[in-house]
């Protein structure tokens, strides 16, 4: 292919009876001679996910931050990590720039009737960092998010510009509690001030827009019955395909459609327990939505690393809880509902457990990191491609209180995050001045100002 100069458009899509499946990034769409000349096409801008983890943490408390339960001691790029919540991303500490001592002020109350609302306004101000409108009525407003800045820009030209992912029940309407409508808790994208977008609880729905299942409703249901594969109706086209491809990239390939079916078969397998009879932990959830919170989790990130493979988006947000959320985590040893372990009183013993519980949920990106890293696309991997953002609107949760947040960012940004960094703002920094500099790392040099930014916040060690 390179001989003769035929290469495949970075934009390539199988299709078959209602299937469209991106194909991964592959040797082959690099035009003709310009391997041998040393220069690649340029590359995707950087892939971006914004996770949002409800409730702060338990190192945010005055306790806490003694025993350094979320953030270590050390700053710069000697620290330590077995204390804290963060011990899970020691491997992956290259990959680590942790942001200690932001504010978000956004979601603090400014008059006394917003007082004791802040879980009902907390996580419209995590991407946006804007103070939200005290309404239950239809005219919200908070402010634009900064993925869907990002996404504007740098989401326009996939097929998908963003998507928005959840764990947790977001589809409550109306007024939630102290005068909020529950949107400002439901979703942390904000197209406009007043244009909040949905979330995604269900794999299957998110599945079914990355890999174009298309057809009726009836018609998915009728192939699921049947236990088909969407790789099912482009068989013929794959195998057309793997002939004109070299070597390395038929195995990049193979190892590509592997895993969106092995995703495909976790998700039935999902359905056909969630609808066979048996009782269930989740009896409200879609029938596609598992029980257990770390299967949930991980079918997420495989869904979010499917389709930075494929450039089907590059834009994901993922709210992994919701506020006020009463679900038990057995597996992080702590069998106290999440938000009454959150309101630990003070104890000591209350304040460990609640570090516990943050210490399994920030157990949960290994996963996605591992997968990313697995992914290779040109010279390097997905991993190094990709600016993870993780962290919470909420300061100490036993207080109500928005200071001293949780903020970490992983993975590379394509060389924008140096990694191995601790970085200790002054005290009374807005977080925005966090997220406005990352903006610009992602290429948004222009941006002057994010929610209550007061300027951009260093994150060179």
């Amino acid at each position: 292919m390179f001989i003769t100069g035929a290469h495949i458009p970075r934009r390539t899509f199988l299709k078959g009876m209602g299937a469209s499946v991106a194909l991964p990034f592959l040797e082959s769409m690099v035009p003709a001679g310009r391997l041998f000349r040393g220069s690649a096409p340029s590359a995707p801008p950087t892939r971006l996910v914004a996770i949002e983890m409800v409730h702060g943490a338990a190192g945010s408390s005055p306790f806490g931050l003694e025993q350094n339960l979320w953030s270590p001691a050390g700053v710069g790029r000697t620290f330590d990590l077995s204390a804290s919540s963060l011990s899970p991303l020691e491997a992956y500490r290259q990959h680590l720039t942790i942001i200690s001592n932001t504010d978000v002020r956004g979601a603090e109350a400014v008059k006394p009737e917003e007082i004791g609302g802040d879980h009902f306004r907390s996580s419209a101000t995590f991407l946006t960092q804007a103070h939200p409108k005290q309404t239950e009525g239809s005219d919200i407003h908070v402010g634009v998010s900064m993925d869907q800045l990002y996404a504007r820009r740098f989401g326009q030209d996939t097929p998908i510009p963003s998507m928005q992912l959840c764990i947790e029940n977001v589809d409550q309407a109306g007024g939630c509690a102290y005068g909020y409508a529950c949107v400002y808790t439901d979703t942390i994208s904000w197209a406009a001030p007043d244009q909040p977008l949905p979330m995604i609880r269900d794999p299957r729905v998110a599945f079914d827009q990355l890999f174009g299942a298309g057809g009726s409703p009836e018609q998915r249901a009728a192939r699921r019955k049947a236990n088909a594969s969407i790789l099912d109706m482009i068989t013929d086209r794959v195998g057309q395909l793997r002939r004109e491809l070299g070597s390395a990239d038929v195995q990049r390939l193979d190892r590509y459609l592997e895993n969106i079916r092995e995703v495909e078969r976790r998700i039935r397998m999902v359905e056909l327990h969630n609808t066979s009879g048996e009782p269930r932990d989740l009896p409200e959830a879609p029938a596609g939505v598992p029980d257990s919170f770390e299967e949930h989790v991980r079918l997420m990130f495989d869904l979010q690393a499917l389709a930075f493979a494929s450039d089907m988006t590059r834009v994901f947000s993922f709210k992994m809880g919701r506020d006020s959320s009463a679900r038990v985590f057995p597996e992080s040893g702590v069998d106290k509902p999440f938000h009454p372990a959150s309101h630990h009183g003070g104890s000591e013993k209350n304040i460990v457990d609640f570090a516990q519980i943050n210490r399994y949920h920030v157990g949960q990106l290994p996963y996605f990191l591992d997968r990313l890293k697995e992914l290779e696309e040109g010279d390097s991997h997905l991993l190094d491609k990709t600016m993870i953002i993780y962290g919470s609107p909420m300061g100490d949760p036993n207080v109500h209180n928005h200071k001293r947040c949780p903020l970490i960012v992983l993975g590379g940004a394509n060389g924008h995050l140096q990694g191995n960094a601790h970085l200790m703002a002054e005290a009374g920094t807005p977080m925005a001045n966090a997220m406005l500099s990352l903006l610009h790392e992602l290429g948004m040099d222009d941006v002057e100002s994010l929610g209550d930014s007061t300027g951009s916040l260093s994150l060179v060690v």
